[in-house]
């Protein structure tokens, strides 16, 4: 047999990933396919069923052998990272029983009045009852037993996305507490369920038995089932481990396991981390996420909407980019990293808040994006530039309230996600943030993350520290130029911070005014 090689399954939000890694890290091989994010029934909803993932993931393995050296039988082990917060509602023979709902979901249930008892009285005392609110309506199960009372009744487990395909793995109602985000009764400081006198059980219907054991990263979920096994073209009985969300697992794929290196990630939802062994709220009230790591926590500040307003700016202003692309037989973001080049640093004055979508404390439900500074001479491409800054801006600020509550400053960034890709966005981070940004070896980062997880659960690197340091490296580092930099830091310092606070009662007044958003 060959060096062991891994695969690692990433299913994300706009496509899934059959990635098979040898113990250095290296990829030798990958199958990905595209798939529709979801559907709508209604406006603002997001589903899809679950079979679409499990059928897709069949497809990649295929592709996978198709287009490698590599044989199955040199396949050790296999692991799972998937999109977080998605959930499946299962019957008793583990058959879904509707669509999964989406992250991306902006349906809400009806929720009348406060908590009651002594639970509602401390969140009054502490300022939390709309942080609440807001948890309770946008809880899933919430909204399908209300409105779906049929499918709750009838609802044997309630799992997330991740909880489902191990369950489709290895025949066992199991999951990892590194892939527990999303609103469910989970104990996010001591990685387990909710105990029994937890509030989260007086928000939503859930009950313990309609959730899956859980694992910590690394450990063994159960082994392969021939009818996976042949739908993967894999051996049947291979080990199953635990890996992590996409995110943890990203930040672990990129080298991220220490508290002084900021992992950023330019994906749908852009996001800033910081791995320790602590539990520091990066926001009060707020729980950092499990980590990738057992027993550590990803202190994180997110921009709900991050990198899709990339996809928004060249779905609603870039047709006449797509247009020339295909005429030259290129990708168009070729020709979008020619439009920042086209635009100075700062754009010209036009500033960008990209809080495209509220929050829920900072910034607060009532948050708008905004753009100021619009003379005569700015164009689509100072638009485009200013999206890319206004984002960086964001991520510096969560940076900085990460290494307040953490006491602990980033002397590195990793920069990972689709985003990443761009020389122009890796240039203007190193710039914003006045660090050198640091692109990881491999796009792969959060499939190479789940990979790591099962080579150290395998026994082949003794800890994470270890294969941390033999399965990542940087690959180009891009450099902050120090021109620039000073141009950005009174931008930011300047403008930027100051305009959440100026326009907030604007923003109030709005939400009085149109009811938009809720």
């Amino acid at each position: 047999m060959n060096s062991p090689l891994i695969l690692a399954i990433d299913n994300g939000t706009q496509s899934v990933r059959a990635l098979l890694f040898n113990l250095d890290g290296e990829l030798v091989g990958k199958g990905k396919e595209e798939i529709e994010p979801y559907f709508s029934e209604m406006p603002g909803w997001a589903e899809q069923h679950p079979d679409v993932y499990w059928q897709s993931l069949g497809r990649v393995c295929t592709q996978l052998w198709d287009t490698t050296d590599a044989k199955p039988e040199d396949v050790t082990a296999v692991t799972v990272t998937t999109q977080r917060g998605t959930v499946v509602n299962l019957d008793d023979r583990g058959q879904p029983l509707r669509p999964a709902i989406i992250w991306l979901d902006q349906r809400h249930a009806r929720i009348e009045g406060p908590v009651r008892g002594p639970w509602g009285w401390a969140f009054k005392c502490l300022g939390l009852q709309d942080t609440i609110q807001r948890f309770r309506e946008n809880c899933q199960a919430n909204w399908i037993a209300q409105n779906q009372p049929d499918i709750w009744t009838r609802t044997d487990k309630f799992v997330l996305l991740s909880g489902y395909l191990n369950y489709r793995l290895t025949g066992r109602m199991i999951d990892s507490t590194g892939s527990q985000v999303g609103y469910i009764p989970f104990d996010y400081k001591r990685h387990a369920w909710a105990g029994p006198r937890d509030y989260k059980w007086r928000l939503m219907p859930v009950k313990p038995a309609m959730l899956p054991d859980l694992v910590e990263p690394g450990e063994r979920m159960g082994t392969l089932q021939p009818d996976a096994a042949r739908h993967m073209g894999l051996p049947a009985g291979l080990p199953v481990i635990a890996a992590a969300s996409d995110k943890a697992c990203e930040i672990l794929g990129s080298g991220g396991n220490a508290p002084d290196i900021g992992c950023m990630s330019y994906g749908t939802t852009a996001t800033i981390n910081a791995n320790s062994d602590r539990y520091v709220e990066p926001i009060r009230f707020m729980p950092p996420y499990p980590s990738a790591i057992p027993r550590h926590y990803c202190t994180e500040v997110m921009i709900y909407r991050g990198f899709w307003m990339v996809s928004w700016f060249k779905h609603e202003f870039g047709l006449r980019e797509q247009q020339i692309a295909e005429q030259r037989g290129i990708q168009p973001e070729v020709l979008y990293d020619e439009l920042v080049r086209e635009v100075p640093p700062g754009s010209m004055g036009l500033t960008l808040q990209p809080y495209w979508s509220p929050g829920v404390r900072q910034p607060g439900p009532e948050a708008k994006g905004a753009i100021i500074g619009f003379g005569d001479v700015h164009t689509r491409a100072h638009i485009y530039r200013a999206i890319l800054e206004g984002l960086a801006y964001a991520l510096r600020e969560g940076k900085e309230r990460i290494e307040r509550r953490t006491g602990v400053p980033m002397t590195r960034l990793r920069v990972a996600g689709g985003g990443s890709q761009s020389d122009v966005a890796m240039q203007l981070t190193a710039d914003i943030f006045g660090l050198p940004a640091e692109r990881p070896h491999t796009y792969e980062t959060s499939g190479l993350g789940a990979a790591i997880d099962a080579a150290v659960g395998m026994g082949y690197h003794k800890d994470f520290d270890t294969a941390v340091e033999r399965m990542t490296r940087v690959g180009q580092v891009f450099e902050p130029d120090p021109k620039t930099r000073a141009l950005y830091d009174r931008l930011y310092k300047e403008v930027y911070r100051p305009m959440y606070g100026r326009l907030q009662p604007l923003y109030e007044r709005i939400r009085r005014i149109t009811g938009y958003p809720r």
